[in-house]
């Protein structure tokens, strides 16, 4: 079973069947399903069985609650893990602007990266990030995420074509930016 990480903030905790009405709901808005990429609507019955199902080998996902609430706030994890490699791919998703800027992300983002680091000891973990997306690049540049490449017109959602901005950060740099 996944263990639940204490955060000051946050508690990232394994996905429960209640979550699903908060994904149907923040993934079906248009802003959000730009901004992370989503090219077609989800349902809750979707949500749900993406909850239910066993997650992939390659792949740890946790919910984001408010730790003073309990509240869900959005979702983290990684994808596409590599470990002959020692890379990764990571995602972070606070879907609710008033849920924005308050410190979350921040928090669930080095939670996660220590994670990667220091417990799958992990060398490099990878973003691609919508280039109209300018607080979500603010974001993982913050993190101390450096933009390594730009896939050109790479992202086209709701008749707009967006460069795809490809971002890592190496172990040496995040032990740098702690």
């Amino acid at each position: 079973m996944k263990k639940t990480i204490y955060g000051e903030k946050v508690i990232l905790r394994p996905f429960r069947e209640e979550d699903a009405e908060f994904f149907a709901h923040w993934y079906n808005n248009p802003e959000v399903m730009f901004e992370c990429g989503f090219n077609k609507p989800t349902t809750l019955e979707e949500e749900l069985k993406r909850i239910q199902q066993p997650e992939a080998d390659d792949e740890n996902w946790y919910a984001i609650t408010d730790k003073e609430t309990g509240r869900l706030v959005g979702e983290t994890g990684l994808l596409r893990m590599w470990p002959h490699w020692h890379c990764t791919d990571m995602s972070m998703i606070i879907p609710n602007p008033a849920d924005q800027g308050k410190g979350y992300g921040t928090e669930a983002g080095r939670i996660i990266l220590d994670l990667i680091f220091n417990h799958y000891k992990f060398n490099r973990v990878s973003i691609g990030v919508v280039g109209l997306n300018i607080q979500a690049l603010k974001y993982w540049e913050r993190l101390g995420f450096k933009k390594e490449g730009i896939q050109e017109q790479g992202y086209f959602y709701n008749g707009k074509f967006s460069d795809f901005i490809m971002m890592r950060i190496l172990r040496s740099e995040y032990a740098l930016a702690k």
